[in-house]
Order: structure tokens, then C-alpha cells, then sequence
């Protein structure tokens, strides 16, 4: 059964009348589970007995955004009266990346004979583990009050995403089924992510691992569990052991930012070739220079330029973001080495509304440039594409988005 159609159409015909009431909502979710939900987790395996056990006493959650009950006036669109974008560098808090270092520095070394166990065994560095961890649930001591099964039901009945959300009840009914944690201690996320390496159930089904041997996958109180669990993630999403994740850089004025972007990966001593150099005049790592390396140029020229590697897109596998990346191989930096903030500071690039930043991008695919679609955030495809036109035009490239360029490719 479709979900759309359990929402605007119960089995039965009932409840239709009280659909425009909580009491009647509430009463549509209770046949939801066992007209529409239960058969499709009893394909996957789940019992009725845990299927019962995990909804017992289970409300929906009216508190969550982005919700669209059925009968409900469908949720407005978000007022685009306020500035929605501004520059990079507000991503970056001095006081919570020290603090967050100091305390990742700490605790490496409490948990290092941990930390080098998973670091053989997965490749992938002990302060990067320790950074993800710290970003993710501040080292496992964030309060994950909300029920996963809770939250991620809600979402699933009558979110903006039910689709998504549906995947990944299901999956949470699975990992309850398999024994790893009750329904009761099964915390997570106003969002729905789990535990300390904050994993969806669908990422916990396919990355969760039992490191300290007890047999079970214990995300939510086992340190073992949580950070070999978050080393798991990276190496099957590919990283690349041995190459770190990237490198602060200044790119010379000759060569254009417009070489930004994974699919313009080329080995880093060929982008040295150019002029592009570290930020500390260092040479980069001879074992480097051979290694596919990629520009990055988050702010275009108005803020730190970088030259990284794969694992820095490994590292966006975990949140699709090149701003939390930095941020991970920042505090990862400061973890390990003891480093700061990166040397070249973020402009204040101003403040657009995302309505106008996808104007912009409209504009440019309208001119056949690929901007990575016009949603109105500023990723790299955009990013290179402003500094494509600006080149073009005889312009300087910056790119970056701003209330001129809009006026110029109007």
C-alpha cells in the first residue's frame, strides 16, 4: 500500500471524519501501524511480538518540524523574507572548535589503546574518529532524549518525507528484532539519527559493528561499539588509508578557482606545477604528489583555499557538506597536531536569500552551465560555474554568488 493513499484514504473508510483533529489523527496512525506498517515488517522478518512490544504506549510526536498531518492546511513554504545564506566562515566557531579540541585531544589519549585497535583494523585515523564523534554527540555525552521509534513513526505517517522515513521505521524494527537494544533505549534525534555516532537505523543496519565482543551492536552506550562503528562507516564508503584528508592551500592569481570540484581530481604535483602551494610554504607530503589531489574553494576567493583529497569527500559521506568536512579535518588537525584555525580568514561575503542564489543558478543552466541543480545552495558545480561566466566575461573569477552577479545575469 502506497502511503499517500493509507494518509487520505484509511483502510476501511473510517476515521476519515476526524482527520482535521489530533484525537482523529492519532486514531488513523494506530490503523496506519496495523493495516499498512505491520504486513510490510512482517516481510522483513519482524515479529509480532516485537512489532507490539516496540509501538506499546507510542503516540505521535507533534512537536517535530516538517510534519503534514492528513486533514490538516498543508505546511507553508519557508518565508524566503529573511537571508538564508551567508558566509562560510559563521560555520566555523572558534570557541566550540577549542573546546572540542581540547577535550578530543584528552580523550585520544584516555582511549588510545582503543583508538589504535580500530585505526589497524580500519584504516581510517584515530582523530578523525574522535573528530566525528565529537561533532556528532560531543563525545558521546549529548543528551539523545527522543524515541527513535517515536520520532522516526511520526515522520513516517505524516511527514513532508514519508518515503524516507517509512525506510527507516522499518529498519529501526529490524534492529530490534535482532535483539541489539530495546524500543526503550533506543534513542536518537529529533531527526531520527541514533546514538553517539548519530546513525540513521538504515546506516546502523549496514556500518554498525560489535567491537568490545559482547555480541551486541551498542551504539548508544558502548564507546567500543560507537567509534569502531564510525571508522566502519568511512572505510566502506571508501576511505583511502594512509592519504589524509586535505590541506589548506593558496591558489596563485593565474590559475583560476574555476578547477574546483571531484571530477577535476588531478595529481597534487601537477596542481604544485601550476603554482598551487601549501598554506604553510611546507611542501606537501612526497607520498602526496603522485596521489589525486582536488581544489576546494568553499567561498571562492573570500575565504581559506584547500587542496584535498578523496577522504575528504569520504568524510561528506557523512554529512553531505563540504563546510561539516572542514570542519571534521579542522578539528582533526587540532586533535592530532595541535593546530588552529586556518590561516586565511573568511571574508564577510554579505547575506542572499537561497530564492535569489537559485535565480542565479537558473540563470547559468539557462546559459548551459551545469550548476549541480538550482536549489538555491552554493555547491561546487555553482561555485566553478560563476568563476566559468566571470572568465568568459573578462571578469575576474570569484566564484561565489552575490547580489551583483545576480544583477549582471539578469
Amino acid at each position: 500500500m502506497i502511503l499517500l493513499c493509507a494518509l487520505t484514504f484509511p483502510v476501511g473508510g473510517v476515521l476519515q471524519a476526524h482527520a482535521a483533529t489530533k484525537a482523529g489523527v492519532e486514531a488513523q496512525f494506530r490503523q496506519w501501524l496495523d493495516a499498512d506498517l505491520w504486513p510490510e515488517a512482517k516481510r522483513l522478518g519482524v515479529s509480532k511480538s516485537v512489532f507490539e512490544q516496540a509501538f506499546q504506549g507510542v503516540s505521535l510526536d507533534w512537536d517535530l518540524p516538517d510534519l503534514a498531518p492528513p486533514g490538516f492546511p498543508k505546511p507553508k513554504k519557508r518565508a524566503q523574507s529573511q537571508a538564508e545564506f551567508k558566509s562560510p566562515g559563521a560555520y566555523f566557531s572558534e570557541k566550540s572548535l577549542q573546546g572540542l579540541a581540547a577535550s578530543g585531544r584528552s580523550l585520544m589519549q584516555r582511549h588510545s589503546s582503543l583508538l589504535r585497535k580500530i585505526e589497524q583494523r580500519y584504516g581510517v585515523p584515530a582523530s578523525i574518529i574522535v573528530a566525528i564523534w565529537g561533532r556528532e554527540s560531543g563525545f558521546g555525552r549529548a543528551k539523545i532524549p527522543h524515541s527513535a521509534v517515536r520520532v522516526l513513526s511520526t515522520k513516517a505517517f505524516m511527514s513532508t518525507r514519508p518515503e524516507l522515513f517509512r525506510k527507516e521505521i522499518l529498519a529501526a524494527l529490524q534492529i530490534l528484532e535482532r535483539g541489539d537494544v530495546p524500543a526503550s533505549a533506543m534513542k536518537g534525534s529529533w531527526a531520527g539519527a541514533m546514538g553517539q555516532p548519530q546513525f540513521l537505523p538504515s546506516s546502523y543496519l549496514a556500518h554498525a559493528v560489535d567491537f568490545d565482543g559482547d555480541g551486541k551492536r551498542d551504539i548508544w552506550n558502548s564507546t567500543a561499539d560507537a567509534l569502531a562503528s564510525i571508522a566502519n562507516y568511512l572505510a566502506d564508503k571508501g576511505w583511502v588509508r594512509g592519504r589524509d584528508w586535505g590541506f589548506e592551500a593558496v591558489i596563485p592569481q593565474r590559475v583560476t578557482c574555476a578547477l574546483e570540484g571531484p571530477d577535476r581530481a588531478q595529481p597534487i604535483g601537477k596542481l604544485t606545477e601550476m603554482g598551487i602551494i601549501r598554506i604553510s610554504g611546507r611542501p606537501f607530503p612526497e607520498h602526496e604528489r603522485s596521489a589525486p589531489g582536488m581544489v576546494l574553494v568553499p567561498a571562492g576567493n573570500f575565504g581559506p583555499e584547500f587542496v584535498v583529497t578523496p577522504n575528504f569527500y569520504v568524510i561528506k559521506e557523512y554529512n553531505n557538506s563540504d563546510l561539516y568536512a572542514l570542519f571534521i579535518g579542522n578539528l582533526a588537525d587540532r586533535i592530532a597536531h595541535g593546530g588552529g584555525a586556518f590561516v586565511t580568514p573568511w571574508s564577510n561575503t554579505g547575506t542572499m536569500l537561497r530564492s535569489d542564489i537559485a535565480k542565479l543558478q537558473s540563470s547559468l543552466e539557462r546559459q548551459g552551465y551545469d550548476v549541480g541543480g538550482a536549489d538555491g545552495l552554493p555547491g561546487y558545480k555553482t561555485r566553478r560555474s560563476i568563476g566559468e561566466w566571470q572568465g568568459k566575461k573578462g571578469l575576474k573569477p570569484t566564484c561565489f554568488p552575490s547580489p551583483d552577479l545576480l544583477k549582471s545575469l539578469d
